[in-house]
């Protein structure tokens, strides 16, 4: 958009520039040698853009006035040499008319046209630094961009490990049982290893992915559970379909099986999407023992995910001695 803005200002600059320099004084008030207009805006036009594409860029430096001093000085000579050469040199030899009375030396010339040369390669200047300050502008934003992304992807691939371990664990003693639930639950750590590899891979996934990772989640945990029927789960999905970041729930989850006390009350999930806001709500009756070091490891990486990607969403946590309850809240409409 600022690259149209700047195509803009130059349309905008040079008609007014042609209006102003040779068909008004042509018109209106002066009809004889109009070739010095044209050599004037000749002059202009080239000491604009020499000034635009090659000494601004080289030697305006903010720390460093004698560079950009110089680099002006050099700009309005060129302005001089060029004009100098048009209308004192090529003009009198080809059309025998002159801008100047004969006998003007050059340093007269030169002092009288740093005012005439002054305002192309001010504007100019201008026009250039809006150029780089532009790119300065889009180069900070896409950087941002990409720390972002970088940070999003960083945070949403810290999957805590700790359930598949014991996931594995309990396959094996089910399939050294000969348990008709090892295959069940082996198609289940499928799911999840396949959420884990693909799905990941995407900014957004489908909600009812997302809620389908936490079933399979659940339902390999409960194998290692004496009391599955205390994980009580309630879901109302009536938008399956509406996009969320991946992984953004489930550590609520892990850290309710891996902090909870889930053999003598388990834990409460309740998931629902009314009118497109998504509500969860967690609450898990806390072991009667120190967490360890890194808990909560996961639950702060979702905070800044949430603060990335849904600034505008309503998280409340409560961390008692007793109980642990999450009550989120996004409005996934525009997702």
């Amino acid at each position: 958009m600022k690259q149209r803005q700047l195509i803009f200002l130059h349309i905008f600059y040079w008609t007014m520039f042609l209006v102003g320099t040779i068909i008004v004084p042509y018109f209106v008030y002066d009809t004889q040698h109009i070739e010095f207009k044209f050599t004037y805006l000749l002059t202009s036009l080239i000491c604009f853009y020499f000034n635009f594409f090659i000494i601004v860029p080289r030697f305006f430096d903010i720390n460093k006035l004698y560079k950009t001093i110089v680099g002006f000085s050099i700009s309005v000579t060129c302005f001089v040499v060029i004009r100098y050469f048009t209308d004192e040199v090529l003009l009198p030899y080809f059309g025998g008319v002159s801008n100047y009375p004969e006998g003007t030396n050059f340093g007269y010339y030169f002092f009288d046209n740093i005012y005439n040369s002054v305002t192309s390669i001010f504007i100019s200047t201008v026009f250039c630094l809006f150029k780089i300050y532009s790119s300065l502008d889009a180069e900070r934003l896409r950087l941002v961009e990409e720390k972002k992304n970088a940070e999003l992807k960083a945070l949403k691939t810290q999957i805590n490990p700790h359930f598949i371990f014991n996931t594995l664990n309990n396959i094996y003693s089910l399939v050294y049982q000969k348990s008709e639930k090892a295959l069940p639950a082996i198609e289940e750590l499928g799911q999840l290893l396949r959420y884990s590899a693909k799905d990941l891979e995407g900014d957004f996934i489908s909600l009812d992915k997302e809620i389908g990772y936490i079933d399979s989640l659940i339902e390999l945990e409960k194998l290692r559970l004496r009391n599955p029927e205390l994980i009580l789960v309630e879901k109302n999905i009536e938008h399956p379909y509406l996009n969320i970041s991946p992984m953004l729930l489930v550590p609520f989850v892990e850290n309710a099986f891996k902090h909870g006390d889930l053999r003598g009350k388990g834990f409460e999930l309740k998931v629902s999407d009314r009118d497109k806001v998504l509500h969860f709500y967690l609450l898990n009756f806390k072991k009667n023992k120190m967490k360890d070091p890194v808990s909560g490891i996961g639950i702060q990486n979702v905070k800044k995910r949430l603060e990335i990607l849904y600034p505008k969403h309503d998280l409340n946590i409560k961390d008692s001695e007793t109980e642990f309850v999450v009550d989120l809240k996004i409005d996934l409409r525009d997702e």
